[in-house]
């Protein structure tokens, strides 16, 4: 948008007019890019100047429009439509835009300092009983790119997740594994350690369906088979035995869980995520378990005859939850209640959570803050549930139980090979040394499938098609990155230097070249709203809005053979700053954008 300062002298000779009759009081312009079908620029919507005139709404459009008009040189004409007062800005309006973002290497992005807000970020929190799958994919694109939308607009942001290390599931995985896997490592298997420790979930998962059968078989109730199945009742026995610290039970958990973290960390450094803290279930459980004692204590939770330990949250329009079972041990909102404690006193300046979990679970952050906030905890109404849509193959759902999903390093393989396949197809490979093709298409491959999973409103469900997601046309990473590369090609060629925006300049430019700048002025505002609702999504749009608006302008406008030389070097340094538009806003999602392809 057009600078504050502009605005207030707007403000001063509008308060000129005569035909007010009162002075304004904190009334705020908010300026729009004009509507492509109307002549203009920038809109002034009209109608909060009504209440203090008389006259109609065209009348006063035209007052203000008038007077602007004779007042400020950057304004050329005006035009009144109903209630929008549509300016038309000069050349040299945009010269003085564009000189102010060429000299702003920040430009957008607010640093943060010991006063700022702090923010922490929760993705991926993964189970180490299976190797991460497209699922956690979105999860942690999603959560790392939140994290960098929020850091550009000035926050501390620390990023942390919570590792699901413990459980049924967890011990399912180590009793397959002890039962068949014949002694089977990640060295001797040459397979990544979570790879391996999912084969033996899905293994156990295989037993356990086949005794469920038997017993139906042998005339139980299929209901009571799921409860009696031989190798359920061992893995209970199992997490039985990891609760009471049996050395052996330990030893193995231990050495499966650090074959799967192995294997998380290093499909997290190919997808380029990190993280500041890790928590771990088993240890947050514990910290649960002492928050539900204080709780009985503070008569906030109640326990029955059973010695299960509940809140009833009827009176809230919930339900009644169960906090801790009748054996005591620990159910999954147990350990996200202590583990939110034990992060408040990690980072006891924190001014906000963003915990980013799938919308299955959605009631259960309703309850969780719920109960945090009947604990006490000043804090819990600061704590943001960013829920987002499930991720589906056009195979189907995916299912960890039975193998169908698709694990990550999977994925990422099969996205470097088709932006291969999809760059041999184009021709476009006869310029890069065959030394950097396996980079490039990493490259590629990794930002098309970023884009096309960060490219959708995070609450909406996705149909995810690897083929279409590498595509050197439309709404891609793909069209993103070729684009970049394109001005970087323009920007070698042209041997003009762009450090700066001439004052004297006297020309008229382009529509095309007026809509850039248009374009990179609404940046500012495009990540501050992105980090305010936390959708990613808003920079996505915006980035291909900025990329269309950058090849219309190419194929309508000679860039390096203009006659001008002042429109010469005015052309290239709008292509500068495209590219280090597309490249600040491509690092916010994770994307890296190559400079030849």
């Amino acid at each position: 948008m057009p600078s504050v300062n502009f605005f207030k002298s707007i403000i001063e000779i509008v308060k000129e007019v005569d035909i007010f009759e009162s002075e304004f009081q904190n009334l705020e312009i908010q300026p729009q890019i004009t509507r492509k079908e109307f002549q203009g620029d920038f809109t002034i919507v009209l109608y909060p100047f009504v209440q203090y005139s008389k006259s109609n709404i065209e009348s006063i459009g035209s007052l203000i429009g008038q007077r602007i008009v004779n007042k400020n040189v950057e304004v050329k004409s005006y035009n009144v439509v109903k209630g929008f007062l549509n300016l038309t800005f000069s050349s040299k309006f945009y010269f003085s835009v564009l000189n102010h973002i060429v000299s702003n290497n920040d430009y957008g992005h607010l640093k943060s300092n010991s006063s700022s807000e702090t923010i922490l970020v929760e993705y991926s929190s993964p189970n180490t009983n299976k190797p991460l799958h497209l699922g956690h994919v979105r999860n942690n694109l999603l959560g790392s790119s939140v994290a960098n939308i929020l850091k550009a607009n000035g926050k501390n942001v620390f990023r942390v997740q919570i590792i699901n290390d413990r459980g049924i599931h967890i011990c399912k995985s180590m009793l397959s594994w002890k039962k068949f896997a014949n002694g089977e490592t990640p060295e001797s298997t040459n397979v990544k350690g979570d790879h391996l420790v999912g084969k033996y979930y899905i293994e156990f998962e295989n037993h356990y369906q086949q005794q469920v059968e038997n017993l139906v078989l042998e005339g139980f109730s299929r209901s009571e088979s799921l409860e009696k199945a031989p190798i359920l009742e061992e893995a209970k026995a199992m997490l039985r035995d990891w609760e009471e610290g049996d050395s052996e039970v330990l030893e193995l958990w231990n050495k499966l869980n650090n074959w799967v973290y192995q294997g998380f960390e290093s499909t997290y450094k190919r997808l380029g995520i990190r993280f500041d803290k890790n928590y771990y279930e088993s240890q947050t459980y514990l910290f649960g378990k002492q928050l539900v004692r204080k709780g009985l204590e503070q008569g906030v939770f109640s326990k029955r005859d059973d010695g299960s330990v509940w809140i009833d949250l009827t009176d809230d329009g919930l339900d009644e939850k169960l906090l801790l079972r009748s054996d005591g041990t620990a159910v999954y909102m147990t350990q996200d209640l202590g583990t939110a404690v034990e992060r408040s006193k990690d980072f006891p300046k924190v001014d906000g959570m963003v915990y980013t979990v799938g919308n299955e679970q959605n009631y259960h952050f309703q309850v969780l803050f719920l109960v945090l906030k009947k604990l006490g905890y000043p804090w819990a109404d600061k704590l943001h549930h960013l829920s987002y849509g499930m991720v589906d193959l056009p195979s189907g759902k995916m299912k960890s139980r039975e193998g169908t999903v698709v694990d990550a390093d999977d994925l990422i393989d099969q996205m470097v090979t088709t932006a291969e396949q999809k760059t041999e197809e184009t021709g476009k490979l006869e310029s890069i040394p065959v030394k950097d093709r396996e980079k490039l298409f990493m490259t590629i491959g990794l930002g098309a499938l970023k884009y096309f999973l960060l490219k959708i409103d995070p609450k909406k469900r996705i149909l995810f098609n690897p083929e279409k997601s590498v595509d050197f046309q439309g709404n891609t990473g793909t069209f993103v990155q070729y684009t970049y590369a394109r001005i970087n090609t323009l920007l070698s060629k042209s041997n003009i230097e762009t450090n700066n925006v001439e004052v004297g300049w006297d020309f008229d430019i382009e529509p095309s070249e007026k809509e850039i700048i248009k374009k990179l002025m609404l940046y500012p505002q495009t990540l501050e709203t992105s980090a305010k609702k936390y959708d990613p999504s808003i920079v996505c749009n915006y980035v291909y809005d900025l990329v269309k608006a950058f090849n219309h302008f190419y194929q309508n406008v000679p860039v390096l053979s203009g006659s001008d030389k002042a429109q010469r070097k005015f052309r290239i340094i709008l292509c500068k700053e495209v590219g280090n538009t597309l490249k600040k806003s491509c690092d916010l999602l994770g994307i890296e954008l190559p400079k030849r392809m």
